[in-house]
């Protein structure tokens, strides 16, 4: 999250009112939004839901009228109903920019099949399908949020994760309004299942010894202590670590120094089940251990 959103009091009408930090929550329709508001909510944060983009400065102006001395965490759920859409919230937020406050965006995405899935369980209507196909719908509204898309903060791919883990996600990006350090996500994956659309970087471990071809380890994990050993005791593996945490190092001081707070990291294998749950678990304890707040998520353990 931007340095620039924390203690930034606006003031409106001579109330002196202070909305802290802002985050703005859109995203693909049935991506996850509702959960993401309530993962919000249940971290302290006051959450307007289904807002229409013209009215966002009218609202954080409102939420900032309370005179408890305390800046308000605010969270704004916006959706694409319309063509007009993104003009309109380009204009809500360069205005609310020109009031002191720089919002953070977090979008949520998933995969067509899944969003159509999920959307004919709610039997529900697509907002933009305009009498058309449900995947008509779905296909208009990336078009429409496709520059938002470019420009989030945060990017949180929900195709193959539970309301649980986004949850997780959620707190490890947003939970802790003290913090200004940088927060991590390691997710490690399998290739044939292809490459997480919401990793900042990804790193293949396909260069290590598969312990799939080791008999006694095949059926074991990376979060077992025989392969964990068998992975990391080879001296690659210890010279990716060694490497990797020295440019992390370097990358997160720029990442704070440019108001990216929340990074994701996928570490790949064949698989998603050996090397790279492994190596995921090792980044994560490296990151831990230099002050970053991380969370370690294995996306496709379970699905051989």
């Amino acid at each position: 999250m931007s340095e620039d959103v924390e203690d930034v009091t606006l003031d409106v009408d001579g109330t002196g009112a202070a909305v802290g930090d802002l985050v703005l929550v859109t995203g693909m329709t049935g991506a996850g939004r509702s959960t993401a508001a309530k993962a919000l909510e249940d971290l302290g944060w006051f959450v307007v839901d289904n807002l229409p983009p013209q009215l966002l400065s009218s609202v954080v102006h409102l939420v900032g009228r309370a005179d408890d001395g305390e800046s308000t965490r605010l969270a704004v759920v916006v959706d694409a109903r319309s063509r007009w859409f993104f003009t309109e919230l380009t204009g809500a937020l360069d205005r609310l920019r020109k009031s002191g406050l720089t919002p953070s965006v977090l979008f949520l995405e998933a995969s067509d099949d899944v969003l159509v899935r999920r959307q004919e369980a709610a039997r529900r209507p697509h907002p933009l399908q305009q009498g058309g196909r449900l995947l008509d719908g779905i296909h208009q509204e990336r078009e429409v949020l496709a520059e938002l898309r470019g420009d989030a903060d945060v990017l949180i791919d929900t195709t193959s994760i539970n309301v649980h883990q986004l949850g997780a996600k959620i707190t490890t990006a947003f939970g802790d309004p003290s913090s200004r350090t940088l927060r991590a996500t390691v997710v490690s994956f399998g290739f044939k299942y292809g490459i997480p659309v919401d990793a900042d970087l990804v790193a293949d471990m396909r260069f290590l010894p598969n312990p799939f071809w080791v008999p006694e380890l095949r059926p074991l994990s990376g979060l077992d202590e025989a392969v964990r050993c068998y992975v990391r005791e080879h001296p690659d593996a210890v010279a990716f670590l060694d490497s990797y945490e020295q440019l992390l190092q370097t990358l997160t001081g720029g990442f704070v120094r440019e108001g990216k707070r929340f990074l994701t990291i996928a570490i790949g294998c064949t698989g998603g089940k050996h090397r790279s749950v492994t190596m995921a678990e090792a980044l994560g304890e490296r990151l831990r251990g230099h002050g970053v707040a991380t969370l370690v998520m294995h996306r496709d353990l379970g699905r051989e």
